[in-house]
Order: C-alpha cells, then sequence, then structure tokens
C-alpha cells in the first residue's frame, strides 16, 4: 500500500468557506425550492437536514468505551475477522509536502487538473472556490487514474469536495457502460448519519447544477421508505447518498433498487470510523455483497484505527493508495487555544456561568457551543440559562426533526450572539462556521469525542477556543489527552447564583429537573473507567443537585432504581 503523506501545507490567497451548506441548498431539499442557486432535482425532502452524529450512536460509542450512560443501545455487531496491523509507515513510500504555514489550502487550483468544464463552472461560479485544500489536491489524480483510495482528513477540509468531484467525472465517462436497470445508480456514497448524508447530497447537486441530465438523491431515515424508493427509482439518481441501515432495508425490501446497485462503478465511504463506531459494520458488509466486485471504492476517515484497516480489506483492492493528510500529531485543529479547568463540584454551574459571561464581554460575535453529558442535562441547563438571561438555543435527541432541524439551521446561518446547549448530536460532522468558543462540561464519553467536539470551532483556518470543566473526581480522564496541547486555566471568579437559581427553578418544568437528574445518575454509575462506586456517585449526585439550587433531590421511581443497580442505595 503507498503512501502519498502530507505533512504539512501550503499558504493561498483565499480560503473555501469548507462544508458550508447555504440556505438556499438546503432549501434545495424542500417544496417550493425552484428558485434555489443549488439545483434540487430528484429532492422532495422535507426542508434542511436532521441534525449529525444521532445520540443512540453516542451511547453506543460510550459503551465500546466502558463509558456507557444507563439507557445505552446493544453494542454494535462485529462480524468482521480481527483487523491486521497497518503497515508501519517506514516501509511506505513518502511524499512530504509542507512548507511550515501550517494551512489546509494548496497551490493548486480546480482549472490544472482535467475536470469537465460544467463542473468547473458550479465549483467557480456557484460554490466560489478557485484553489483546492490540500485532501482534494492529493486525491483527485489518484482518484482519477481510477486507483482506490483510503485517505485520512479532517472534517471540515474539503473531503467532500475531493471525493464527489472525481466521482461525478467517473459518472460522465460511463454514460454508455452496461447497465441492469433504466435508472441505473453510478456511485453510492454512505455517511453514518441522516445530516452528513444530507450536506453531502447538497454538495453533489451543487456541482452538478450545470449537467442538466445528472441526479442525486439521498436514502435516509426520517421519512417513507416507500415513496424514497420509487423516487430513486424513477428520477435521475446517478449518485446516492445514503446512510447504512436505510440502503439496507432497500436493498432487503425495495423492488429493483438491488439492480440499480449492480451498476455502481464507484462507492464512497465517509467518516468511515464514525460508520464503525456507530455499530455499522454488519449493515456494510451486507451492503457489500449487494455491490459489483468490479468498481472503485474510497474510504474517506478522520482517524484510522484497526476497525477501518479492518473494513479497508473487504471494500479496498490490496494495492490501494493511503493518503494523509493529517499526520501523527494534528488530530486536533491547530488554531484552537485548549484549556481545562477542575472545579469543585458545587461551583461547576457558577464556573460555567463566569465563562460564559467573560466570553460574551470581549467577544461581541459570540458564538459558543456547550456540550453536556446527555440530552435530559442538555434540557435542564438549556432551561436555566435562559431563565439566567442569556440567549440560548438547544438541541439534543428529545427534540423532534423539525425542531433540531430548525434551530440547527439558525445557529449554522447567525452571525454571532448565540449559545447552544447540546449532547453529543452535534459533536461529529456538523459544519457550523465561525464558532467561537466551545465548552465540554463533564467528563466526554472517550478522548475521540472530545476531539470531535472540539472541532466545531478552529474551522477551515479561523481561531476558536475549546473549554474542558471537570469535577475533581474526573481528573484521570485529562491522562487521556497527555500528547494534546491543554493548559489549566486559571479559575474564573464566581459569582454566589443561589439566589438567582432559587428564584428561577420555580419556573421549570420540573419533570425536566427529575429526567436531568436521573440522567446524571445513570451516566455517572456506568462510567467504569472513572473507578468510583455507586455510594459514591449518589453522594455526588446530591451535591450536584444542590448546586443547581434545590435543597434535597427529586425522588426517583423504584422500579427506575432498581434498573440502574442503586437498590439499597438510593432508597
Amino acid at each position: 500500500m503507498e503512501l502519498v503523506r502530507l505533512a504539512g501545507a501550503m499558504g493561498l490567497k483565499r480560503a473555501q468557506p469548507l462544508g458550508a451548506i447555504s440556505s438556499a441548498g438546503m432549501a434545495a431539499f424542500g417544496a417550493g425550492a425552484k428558485k434555489s442557486r443549488v439545483n434540487a432535482r430528484g429532492f422532495s425532502i422535507a426542508a434542511a437536514a436532521v441534525v449529525d452524529q444521532d445520540e443512540r450512536a453516542a451511547r453506543r460509542l460510550r459503551r465500546k468505551k466502558e463509558v456507557s450512560v444507563a439507557d445505552a443501545l446493544a453494542p454494535p455487531s462485529t462480524s468482521l475477522a480481527p483487523p491486521s496491523p497497518a503497515p508501519p509507515l517506514s516501509s511506505q513510500e513518502s511524499i512530504p509536502v509542507d512548507n511550515g504555514k501550517n494551512s489546509h489550502l494548496s497551490n493548486s487550483r480546480f482549472d490544472q487538473f482535467e475536470v469537465h468544464a460544467l463542473t468547473l463552472k458550479a465549483i467557480k461560479n456557484v460554490l466560489g472556490y478557485e484553489v483546492m485544500t490540500m485532501v482534494q489536491e492529493a486525491t483527485l489524480p489518484l482518484i482519477l487514474k481510477g486507483e482506490d483510495v483510503l485517505a485520512k482528513a479532517k472534517t471540515g477540509t474539503g473531503k467532500t469536495i475531493a471525493f464527489l468531484l472525481p466521482t461525478i467525472e467517473t459518472i460522465l465517462a460511463s454514460k454508455n457502460a452496461q447497465t441492469y436497470h433504466e435508472n441505473p445508480i453510478r456511485a453510492l456514497v454512505i455517511c453514518p448519519t441522516r445530516e452528513l448524508a444530507m450536506q453531502a447530497a447538497v454538495e453533489a447537486q451543487t456541482l452538478m447544477k450545470f449537467h442538466n441530465e445528472l441526479g442525486a438523491q439521498t436514502a435516509i431515515g426520517g421519512n417513507s421508505s416507500v415513496m424514497e424508493a420509487k423516487k430513486i427509482k424513477l428520477q435521475p439518481c446517478q449518485i446516492l447518498v445514503g446512510t447504512p441501515g436505510r440502503l439496507l432495508d432497500h436493498i432487503q425490501n425495495a423492488r429493483g433498487f438491488a439492480d440499480q446497485l449492480k451498476s455502481v462503478k464507484i462507492l464512497i465511504l465517509d467518516e468511515a470510523d464514525t460508520l464503525l463506531d456507530m455499530g455499522f459494520r454488519q449493515n456494510l458488509t451486507e451492503i457489500l455483497k449487494a455491490l459489483p466486485k468490479k468498481r472503485q471504492t474510497l474510504l474517506f476517515s478522520a482517524t484510522i484505527p484497526k476497525e477501518v484497516h479492518s473494513i479497508s480489506q473487504l471494500a479496498l483492492k490490496p494495492d490501494h493508495k493511503f493518503v494523509d493528510t493529517v499526520g501523527q500529531d494534528t488530530e486536533t485543529h491547530a488554531m484552537v487555544n485548549q484549556k481545562y479547568a477542575v472545579v469543585p463540584q458545587e461551583s461547576q454551574f457558577a464556573v460555567l456561568y463566569s465563562i460564559l459571561k467573560e466570553h460574551i464581554a470581549v467577544e461581541p460575535k459570540y458564538k459558543v457551543l456547550v456540550f453536556c453529558t446527555t440530552a435530559n442535562i442538555t434540557a435542564y441547563m438549556a432551561a436555566l440559562y435562559q431563565k439566567l438571561g442569556f440567549n440560548i438555543r438547544e438541541i439534543h435527541s428529545r427534540k423532534t426533526q423539525t425542531y433540531r432541524t430548525r434551530v440547527s439551521d439558525e445557529f449554522r446561518n447567525c452571525k454571532g450572539g448565540l449559545i447552544m446547549f447540546t449532547s453529543d448530536v452535534s459533536a461529529r460532522g456538523i459544519d457550523y462556521p465561525d464558532v467561537t468558543l466551545v465548552v465540554q462540561i463533564g467528563v466526554p464519553a472517550a478522548r475521540e469525542q472530545y476531539i470531535h467536539r472540539l472541532g466545531r470551532t478552529g474551522r477551515a483556518g479561523k481561531e476558536g477556543q475549546g473549554v474542558l470543566i471537570l469535577l475533581p473526581w474526573e481528573e484521570p480522564f485529562l491522562r487521556k489527552l497527555k500528547d494534546i496541547s491543554i493548559g489549566r486555566m486559571e479559575t474564573p471568579k464566581v459569582l454566589d447564583l443561589s439566589k438567582k437559581l432559587r428564584s428561577v427553578i420555580s419556573d421549570i418544568d420540573q419533570t425536566i429537573g427529575t429526567r436531568a437528574y436521573q440522567s446524571w445518575l445513570g451516566y455517572y454509575t456506568t462510567a467504569k473507567s472513572l473507578s468510583i462506586d455507586k455510594h459514591t456517585v449518589v453522594e455526588y449526585s446530591r451535591k450536584y443537585w444542590a448546586s443547581l439550587g434545590f435543597s434535597s433531590a427529586p425522588a426517583i421511581p423504584r422500579l427506575t432504581i432498581k434498573k440502574m443497580g442503586l437498590a439499597g442505595i438510593l432508597d
């Protein structure tokens, strides 16, 4: 396996707004989008996308890392054989490209490559891009040559265009190829979440805006599978972007769908590491069985763990090319100033309050993401801060799809002055431009989750800040970040918020508070890596609740206590 290594980057005059979804682009998925700047042929999906990284998947990841929540789903199937270790880098060809400027951009222009004139027109006139990113420059020549490629690239560095651009060229070159269906699918893109699938589909339609004969569609959850299969069958669908579960459903149940897939010339697995983290191994192996063996395959991933090497052995040719635009020492954004604070339990809420107040004071166009450990805690924290006078939005799995879509779009498009409390549904893949601060309150599920959350700021070459707030007994988590440049912050001045909290908690639906308390217990009683017993967790939970202004913790039904393994402890 050949390695094309890009250890650094090259400076450029103009940066791309990487991965951004315009309001017009998202509107192309709704009714009446004919005037959208993004061509919406073949789409009649409800407006906008669902938020990335569904929390059910995050729960699976917590269990995998031995930091699971109480309502975690069953662990993913592991039908693949144990992966072979990756070849050492020293045994692979290395082509360093580094001028020391630490940019995600290259010196190459799109028009320097053999790309169709109509596609170039869309890139220049619709997207407004002039130059390529490093991952685009590194992978485009290889993919155009028909090579299978495993690419390591961060989210937010232009990788969607990196695989879509040559895919369109492959489709144009295969117009006269043999088909097994009157409406053949030439390219299949598999994404881990509905949000990522929708983003990729919008990008595909944008690139194909001037190719009147081409179309892209999605196969995702959240809508009628029957109507979706009908549209895929009857409307232009040279590119199909889908999630594993819905794709497998169509393969097994939609008449003619398997025949459409027999014409696939190129397969793309986007965010391959997340696909596997979310438990899609079995689905992927079943989907691979339905595809032609003679095809080109591309895997794009932010990290290359053993699981990704395992699936690459099934999907890629043995002589595939490995392109690394990340390197060994740049997992997190170099532009993000990372700090952590270890605070007493009774001060946690007040410390977050002070951090937000101080950031707002120095950053007029503040745009903040606050990550909480569970959906219910997110809901309660958002309600509290809303009552305390902050401009707050919340997004988590307890909200409806329509609500999540609306709030996600609002936060994405706002120019500042907004704070969004979120669970891990926003941890990966989502492009929220100009986020000025990411706060993580409570121990993350895993090191990877910390990194993915942090990646919501410092994007497209811009600066960002990240703060991790831990309790003293969560401090051992920092050992997982020992190779990351993160310093201890000076604890901000803490105000006495007890009176304020008591004045607002009576205005909040107490069922939200009860669920938050129960969720907190569920999260930490199963956090085995923290090495704390259940008696201690219960003691800490009461301190947590007191820090929010309550004189006593809410009552929990006995059946729930029993299910949580706290019988005799919490009674």
